[in-house]
């Protein structure tokens, strides 16, 4: 991304789009009763008070009625629904992963089959992103949940603990394609969900290749433990080396959670919070996806900048629009085009 000398004026940049995980599948409703939702109507109210608090872009998961993520895409349909008729322009973002937490003490925390992510293309009603992982790699959470954050909650189980830190992200290259493949065929967008410059540089092939022709919205995690670590460094070298034309938003976890959001806010990028990335506030107590939300608004105005509405964060994000070529994907994402064949060096646009 390119940042000219009033790139951190409020008046140049897009207004923030807010994305609220609140439904945070790695906890027990135990863990934090007075903010996990467990029934159906529960779980549709949650994503109706974040939209209220500011937040346009619902990352969605769903949950059992014993409170265990779920995995059964029938009731992912049954929340989309809901959440659809009861904030229509909220964006409804599926999380890829469907539910990764493991169903009994021991049991391994890992993604479901290919063939069950796949049928996230299915859904119905559909949609308006799943988000997807680029290269399998290391999804250690525990590696940054410090003890003393956990103590009491289902993540202090020794077996669970075991479990969560032995998880994987499956997106192997025929596993990617074949799902963006499918996710463009029903109109559903894709949000990268990136664990660092090696995963963008996958993706920038893909675009190169044509196998994902459509806006480039990036997620970059800073959650250590196999993606990248949370530090500055490795933010900035994402930023630096995403495309102009896409949109990238900040993860991370615990009390990263918001200092990435400053700095994501103050240059003119997007947060993302809920209590699937923290469950405490920077003084370690309990702190709400409605308060998250909340104090990224506050801040958010402090810098000047505004907060999208649900149809101007679609606007921003390009919800519902796909290219025809490969030369036309790249020119909207801001990317160089390809090389021709006896160009020596490559031209800044494609003439």
């Amino acid at each position: 991304m390119q940042f000219l000398d009033d790139s951190l004026h409020p008046e140049n940049q897009d207004k923030v789009v807010i994305t609220t995980a609140p439904y945070g599948p790695e906890w027990m409703p135990e863990d934090f009763p007075e903010d996990i939702a467990v029934t159906m109507d529960e779980q549709i109210q949650k994503a109706v008070d974040c939209y209220n608090a500011g937040a346009t872009v619902l990352h969605l998961h769903v949950r059992e009625l014993d409170g265990k993520g779920s995995k059964r895409l029938s009731k992912f349909n049954e929340l989309i629904a809901g959440v659809r008729a009861a904030v229509p322009d909220m964006i409804i973002q599926v999380g890829g992963s469907i539910s990764f937490a493991p169903e009994d003490e021991g049991q391994s925390a890992k993604w479901l089959s290919d063939d069950t992510r796949h049928m996230l293309a299915d859904l119905e009603p559909k949609p308006d992103q799943v988000t997807v992982a680029i290269n399998t790699t290391q999804m250690n959470i525990m590696e940054l949940l410090y003890p003393e954050y956990l103590e009491g909650t289902s993540l202090s189980n020794p077996a669970f603990m075991a479990a969560y830190s032995e998880m994987t992200v499956p997106a192997g290259p025929a596993w990617v394609e074949e799902h963006l493949r499918r996710l463009q065929a029903s109109g559903i967008q894709p949000h990268f969900q990136l664990t660092g410059i090696h995963a963008l540089e996958t993706l920038d092939r893909l675009v190169r290749k044509g196998v994902y022709k459509g806006p480039l919205n990036l997620t970059w995690i800073g959650i250590g433990g196999g993606f990248d670590g949370p530090n500055p460094f490795n933010f900035f070298n994402f930023v630096h080396r995403a495309p102009d034309g896409c949109t990238v938003t900040a993860e991370s976890l615990l009390k990263n959670v918001l200092p990435f959001n400053m700095m994501a806010m103050s240059m003119g990028l997007h947060p993302r919070c809920g209590i699937e990335d923290t469950i405490i506030d920077q003084h370690g107590k309990r702190f709400t996806s409605v308060q998250q939300i909340e104090q990224c608004v506050r801040v958010a105005r402090e810098l000047g900048r505004e907060i999208a509405t649900g149809k101007e964060a679609r606007e921003i994000y390009r919800i519902g629009v796909q290219y025809e070529t490969v030369e036309e994907t790249l020119v909207a994402n801001g990317m160089a085009p390809n090389r021709r064949a006896g160009v020596r060096n490559l031209p800044l646009r494609a003439a």
